[in-house]
């Protein structure tokens, strides 16, 4: 059981450790849950000794991690309605910056973590509905229908996403997952430069809705789009492995970044489109 994603590796290492401690996977007597050694035996008052079947784990399934998705994009959804409402004008800069540290360092948490962790993804849709209610509302104060257009587009791309790879048409090879990391990285690392270098008042024109900004922004949408194929490919094989069901969890987590991040690509694309109108 192999996987081109060393965090899925550790989590079926997770997953093997506790079958090997008499958890979820089908034992010698073909009931799931059974463990593969003898039942210990548990003496009764009387003397008697009965067979006593450990704690059992359930295995994740595709549709546990629909279920969590579903959760995460509510929270998340009801999170950035309220940060819309509530938080006045004034404070949108803030909100927004203060979400998106906080965001960043509640994923980079759970990304690198070996236990699934619900109370903490539930945390991070939390933190970043603030973050996209607050971007939301600072691109529709400027244009109006941005928003709709840019949810409609998000969702639109995923779902053509999911069929493409139902269909097999792209495949997560190792290859290809070597290349979608090494790429997402370069972006996320360019990204912060760019971050970095505004922040002292140089202008790469990388997001100011030059011809080049058009273009660094379409490859942002493309490999994030591509990026869903790693998530399926994950899932399918995380259910595969037999992972317990709370990692169904960390799952939706990697869907839930992957359409923040589209989300955003596109409603900045669309922005630049907008021009003075």
């Amino acid at each position: 059981m192999k996987t081109s994603n060393p965090v899925l590796a550790r989590l079926g290492q997770a997953a093997e450790r506790e079958r090997a401690a008499g958890y979820a996977q089908p034992g010698p007597y073909g009931q799931p849950g059974y463990p593969q050694q003898q039942f210990p035996r548990q003496p009764y008052p009387g003397g008697y000794g009965q067979p006593v079947a450990p704690p059992t784990v359930t295995p994740m399934t595709l549709d546990d991690v629909v279920v969590k998705t579903v959760l995460m994009l509510a929270i998340l959804g009801a999170s950035a309605a309220a940060a819309w409402v509530l938080v006045p004008d004034s404070l949108v800069g803030v909100a927004w910056i203060g979400a998106a540290v906080v965001g960043l360092v509640l994923g980079l948490i759970i990304s690198f973590s070996r236990m699934a962790n619900p109370a903490l993804v539930v945390a991070y849709s939390i933190i970043e509905g603030v973050f996209v209610g607050m971007v939301s509302k600072a691109f529709e104060s400027l244009y109006d229908g941005i928003v709709l257009q840019a949810v409609v587009a998000t969702f639109g791309v995923f779902f053509l996403m999911a069929m493409i790879y139902k269909a097999r048409i792209i495949r997560a090879t190792p290859k290809f997952a070597r290349i979608m990391v090494a790429v997402m990285a370069g972006l996320f690392g360019v990204m912060l430069v760019n971050l970095v270098l505004a922040l002292f008042g140089v202008n790469t024109h990388l997001r100011d809705g030059s011809p080049l900004a058009i273009g660094f922004s379409l490859v942002c949408i493309v490999v994030a789009s591509l990026s869903f194929v790693l998530n399926f490919a994950d899932i399918e094989e995380g259910v595969r492995m037999g992972l317990p069901q709370r990692y169904s969890w960390t799952a939706a987590f990697g869907i839930v970044v992957g359409l923040v991040w589209l989300y955003i690509e596109i409603l900045r694309l669309l922005s630049y489109f907008q021009g003075d109108d």
